[in-house]
């Protein structure tokens, strides 16, 4: 097998615009088949982008043999149960994050992964797999930014429409999860350890009653990671990961463009130097390593555990807001 091949569970915008034609560019992925609710919808999205099978039903294509992986860019709230439905089949899955609603939902997960020993489940953390953020992590590991001390993250973007799924309350929307997912994984992927507490602040949008503004502070022990996520702010994203003898600056952290090179800064004693990463689509090169994991039957590059470990982070925030304390972690 040089190829795995397949189906996305979904026709939703995010599939359609980024993983779905970057699973077919790859080296080791193929797309196979589309499932929705809708026929029509389905048939749509695979003229868009050449897949030769159309489900009218989710079951329709777990059902399907010859689907190895399924893609599950589903809201929220489906991320789990579906995942596991997919396991059930026999199918491999790339999860969306994040990837469920709570730390208790995502155990739950990880408990039914352990009945399928021989199926790959990961979660989608695309970031990790682009050149500039293996720059950031060596940067770190070998020291050049001397100790690390903090790391600073702002993500934002403007969505008001209430049909939409980020801003349905009921179905796991809002910043936190969506976007605040990020800055929480990639701090504890720098620092390499979890958090030893955090403090967190909600501020709700009064009609939809989803986060719109979501800020934190993550205690390391000895570093500190900071963060503000909106959904209601003008569109920016920016990372700054300092240690006490340098700085790594990621211009476009996470939406890294798949037509153009990409820039991060290094700052050390004064000195800029400037960092251009190639052209590359990091969904891509994500869908390829989880691919060579089906292949060669080896860990994907992100076990569950870390998905788990990432949940328990968000629900912490969200205590910390509503308790309006310092929340600490359990030592793993």
């Amino acid at each position: 097998m040089t190829k795995i091949r397949w189906g996305i569970l979904s026709t939703s915008h995010f599939a359609d615009r980024f993983t779905g034609p970057a699973l077919q560019k790859g080296k080791h992925t193929t797309v196979l088949g589309v499932a929705s609710r809708s026929l029509e919808r389905a048939q749509e999205f695979a003229r868009r982008h050449s897949i030769p099978k159309t489900y009218g039903s989710y079951e329709e294509m777990l059902a399907d043999p010859e689907i190895d992986a399924v893609y599950n860019p589903m809201p929220n709230h489906l991320h789990v149960p579906w995942t596991i439905r997919a396991l059930q089949a026999g199918k491999h899955v790339l999860c969306e994050k994040p990837i469920a609603l709570t730390a208790g939902e995502a155990e739950t997960l990880v408990q039914a992964a352990h009945s399928f020993p021989r199926l790959k489940v990961m979660e989608a953390f695309m970031y990790r797999f682009h050149p500039q953020w293996q720059a950031a992590l060596r940067y770190v590991q070998e020291g050049s930014l001397g100790e690390l001390r903090t790391i600073d993250t702002l993500f934002s973007y403007y969505l008001v429409d209430p049909a939409n799924v980020r801003n349905q309350a009921d179905i796991g929307g809002g910043g936190l999860l969506d976007i605040g997912c990020y800055p929480i994984s990639l701090s504890r992927w720098i620092f390499g350890r979890e958090p030893l507490r955090v403090a967190g602040r909600l501020v709700l949008d009064p009609v939809m009653k989803v986060d719109r503004l979501a800020s934190a502070l993550l205690d390391f022990g000895g570093g500190t990671a900071t963060f503000t996520v909106g959904t209601q702010l003008d569109p920016f994203q920016r990372v700054n990961i300092v240690g006490d003898q340098g700085r790594f600056e990621i211009e476009i952290p996470f939406n890294a463009p798949s037509d153009r090179p990409c820039r991060a800064w290094f700052t050390q004693r004064g000195k800029v130097e400037t960092l251009e990463f190639e052209t590359c689509d990091q969904y891509t090169l994500e869908g390829d390593a989880f691919a060579l994991a089906v292949i060669n039957d080896t860990p994907v590059p992100t076990p569950l555990e870390d998905a788990l470990a990432n949940m328990a982070v968000i629900d912490a925030v969200v205590q910390s807001d509503r308790e309006k304390s310092w929340v600490e972690l359990p030592t793993r």
